[in-house]
């Protein structure tokens, strides 16, 4: 499975110090169904649950966006 990021994920992942690994690692866990996709996952080393969107074709995963999510706070 082939993943690659988009230049406004790879943006964005820079933006907020999220190290590429931990979204890479997230989605090989996911279950890989084609379509678009949402992670929404409290990670020890933010202050926020972080988001991950991405979308599933064939045998290729492209990252959309990531970011960490504020509105998930209460939760």
């Amino acid at each position: 499975m082939n993943i690659k990021m988009t230049r406004h994920a790879r943006r964005r992942a820079k933006l907020y110090h999220i190290p590429e690994h931990t979204i890479m690692s997230l989605i090989e866990k996911s279950e890989m169904k084609p379509g678009k996709h949402e992670i929404i996952k409290h990670i020890d080393e933010f202050p926020f649950p972080l988001k991950i969107v991405f979308e599933v074709e064939s045998d290729e995963v492209t990252v959309i966006t990531n970011y960490l999510y504020k509105k998930g706070r209460n939760k």
